[in-house]
């Protein structure tokens, strides 16, 4: 990320105040990330049943996790949904998952989703976690030799229901 972009970011932990936004965002966001690949029927599915605007402003209000807001040059673009869990009944307890990250489409390369990855890491440093894990799609190319350049390595896959269509997550983890 060149400094001058560097200078345009701004990552804050995002409140309750912002749940409207984060959700508009996750949608619209997804279906940049995934239309291209996946059927219209699906796509609506999953957005319209499994990934409404309702269920993900309840999900920033639950507080069930951290919620990170990326501004460039103070437009909100790009996200991050962290949690407390496990992958599995064979990892350490102390542990964080990215459940999300994204950035605007427009915005993608221009260091956003760079720093909200640091700023991932450096909140799961300060919690003194042990890993940092997350799942992401086995077709989506892009995103994984983000997370491999990162630090991220494959251990296990588990499937995502993606409308009517069974797909396969890789789980990626970092070792902190």
């Amino acid at each position: 990320m060149s400094l001058n972009n560097q200078n345009k970011i701004r990552i804050e932990v995002a409140g309750k105040e912002n749940a409207l936004l984060i959700a508009e965002m996750s949608q619209r966001t997804f279906y940049d990330t995934f239309a291209k690949d996946n059927t219209n029927e699906d796509m609506d599915i999953f957005l319209n049943k499994q990934f409404t605007k309702e269920a993900l402003v309840a999900e920033v209000e639950n507080a069930d996790g951290i919620f990170l807001l990326a501004y460039y040059d103070d437009v909100p673009c790009g996200y991050v949904r962290m949690r407390y869990s496990k992958p599995d009944r064979h990892s350490t307890d102390n542990a964080i998952e990215i459940a999300r990250i994204y950035t605007e489409r427009n915005l993608i390369g221009k260091g956003v989703g760079a720093a909200l990855m640091q700023k991932c890491i450096d909140i799961a440093q300060e919690q003194k976690k042990e890993m940092i894990w997350l799942g992401v799609w086995e077709k989506n190319e892009r995103a994984i030799s983000f997370y491999q350049k990162w630090g991220f390595e494959k251990f296990s896959e588990h499937p995502f229901l993606l409308g009517n269509d069974l797909q396969t997550d890789w789980l990626m983890k970092r070792i902190l």
